[in-house]
């Protein structure tokens, strides 16, 4: 690999220096019954936002992680420590029961339940409020506290249930409570929906709350929902629906005529980690939608026993593309390591900021501010939907912007590389590639989700770009279940283990808590098999 790697410690210092999201432990305030005004649900809404963080979850149960124990092709492995047994049980994909800390099934439960809260108590305020006050003054925070409703439950459904299939097999997945209204006893029983139903439900928020979005509502908009950001996360969502035309409407909004203006500027060098953090999460890059402050150790994992390292590598971060051989050139000087370069390089997108609250101590909270929503992978969720629309000219064109975007870099020029083309997609996306080409089972997710042979090279190049595009955010687990894609995961010196595409443990298994207080488990098979466990009604 012919990469500059650079030597980080296990945290990067560093305090937050931008305004109104220094304090990220910040709680929703008890005082809720007093939200009289629209500058009180403004505040409350400011410390909404759900700190929990998919990465650990997702990425350790993808593609995109291998556990450095296990054999390589010469036979050669590791004994290298686990950062600890949540990450054992998270990569083997067992029920996770080691920890309720960050990163856990039980943090990301807690948090966006958390959210969902305080939503729906500014909701309540809003809809006392709206009599005595000027006709719609409230309605962009309305808007707001909808649109993170949705995104909340979201988040939950596609960790916590099987993916999305259609309107009618849909109906017997079980899902997640889709909870509208605020609580007001210590107990309260909650049962699950079905994911079509938890759908339907995200779908009804959305919908309400788009139109009321107003930019002008908070200091710095991109720390919280505004309008590209709620337009992407329509994108998104109606992808994941596979209701194309939504797609296409909300990316367009998103993006407006001229995209490639907002793709992010790779010629930018940094010095240090940090610094390319900091440059990567800046609200003034046109690139970002939506910025998420999380509480997460994720940067810690890397480069221990599971890394993005071997065939993982070699199918992203280090591995060639249809316009481009080896490693592609935006990572080149930019995939950093822990320890040595031959358990794994990590990408600082998801780089550790480390909140001090004693600096002579050492001691504090790690923190990760997420890239939410971008305009890149906006523009891959309409590449997406314009294939399935056989406007194969369109995601041409939607590729074509996303891969030269890339291309300009401190070593690199454009005029070093071939634009995009349909013939180039056709023949690099081939079966005798296995890293970049993906056995796709979308007909036993659905019926209804049929691929072409015409687009069928189209969907890999997608899929690709996407991995790249969402590496270490999670995303790429999403993915892999949207499309069926079957997934091995070697662990240790023998033990292979294998999901298939509808295997009841895509679903992430609810936190023990959860389970304890009476929400039905998600089924566990000892012979997984391609038909998920139905809804009890």
């Amino acid at each position: 690999m012919n990469h500059k790697y650079i030597y980080i410690g296990v945290v990067l210092g560093g305090m937050f220096g931008w305004s109104g999201c220094s304090d990220f432990l910040d709680k929703v305030p008890d005082n809720r019954a007093e939200l009289s005004t629209g500058n009180q649900i403004r505040d409350l809404m400011k410390t909404s936002y759900p700190a929990g963080n998919i990465s650990m979850i997702c990425e350790l149960s993808s593609d995109n992680f291998i556990d450095n124990n296990s054999p390589d092709a010469k036979g050669s492995y590791f004994h290298l420590a686990s950062y600890d047994r949540v990450t054992d049980e998270i990569y083997a994909w067992d029920d996770i029961v080691s920890g309720q800390q960050q990163d856990s099934p039980s943090n990301l439960w807690e948090e966006s339940y958390h959210s969902i809260a305080a939503c729906n108590h500014a909701l309540e305020a809003i809809a006392k409020l709206e009599p005595n006050v000027e006709k719609g003054s409230l309605d962009p925070h309305k808007g707001e506290a909808l649109v993170l409703r949705a995104f909340n439950h979201f988040v939950l459904v596609n960790v916590f249930a099987q993916t999305y299939r259609d309107g009618t097999l849909s109906q017997n997945d079980p899902g997640i409570p889709y909870v509208t209204e605020p609580e007001r006893t210590v107990s309260v029983q909650y049962e699950r929906q079905s994911v079509a139903e938890v759908y339907q439900h995200i779908e009804e928020d959305l919908l309400a709350g788009l139109p009321l979005m107003d930019d002008g509502l908070y200091e710095i908009p991109k720390y919280h929902f505004n309008k590209k950001a709620a337009y992407a996360f329509a994108a998104r969502f109606f992808l994941f629906k596979r209701d194309y035309d939504q797609v296409i409407k909300y990316a367009t909004l998103a993006l407006t005529e001229n995209p490639a203006s907002q793709m992010r500027d790779w010629s930018q060098e940094f010095a240090t980690a940090e610094s390319f953090v900091y440059g990567w999460i800046k609200s003034t890059n046109p690139c970002n939608f939506l910025l998420l402050p999380t509480s997460s150790r994720f940067n810690r994992v890397h480069n221990q026993r599971y890394a993005h390292n071997r065939e993982a590598l070699s199918g992203v971060l280090d591995g060639s593309g249809p316009t481009w051989s080896g490693s592609h050139p935006c990572y080149k000087g930019r995939l950093w390591i822990r320890g040595s370069q031959d358990y794994g390089v990590f990408f600082m997108n998801a780089g550790e900021l480390f909140e001090y609250t004693d600096k002579v101590a050492g001691i504090g909270y790690p923190h990760i501010v997420r890239a939410e929503f971008t305009a890149e992978e906006t523009l891959l969720c309409r590449a997406e939907a314009y294939v399935f629309k056989n406007q194969l000219g369109n995601a041409l064109a939607d590729l074509q912007c996303w891969d030269d975007s890339r291309k300009n870099t401190p070593t690199t020029t454009i005029k070093n590389f071939p634009t995009l083309t349909e013939a180039l997609i056709k023949s690099f996306y081939t079966p005798q590639k296995p890293l970049f080409y993906f056995q796709l089972n979308n007909t036993v997710i659905s019926p209804e989700f049929q691929v072409s042979e015409e687009q069928l090279p189209y969907v890999q190049c997608v899929l690709h770009f996407r991995r790249l595009e969402n590496i270490f955010m999670g995303l790429r687990w999403f993915d892999l279940k949207r499309y069926g894609i079957e997934i091995t995961h070697k662990i240790g010196k023998t033990d292979v283990k294998t999901l298939s595409p509808l295997d009841g443990r895509r679903a992430i298994q609810l936190p023990a808590e959860v389970i304890a207080a009476g929400i039905t488990p998600n089924i566990r098979m000892e012979k997984p098999d391609n038909n998920p466990p139905v809804l009890a009604k």
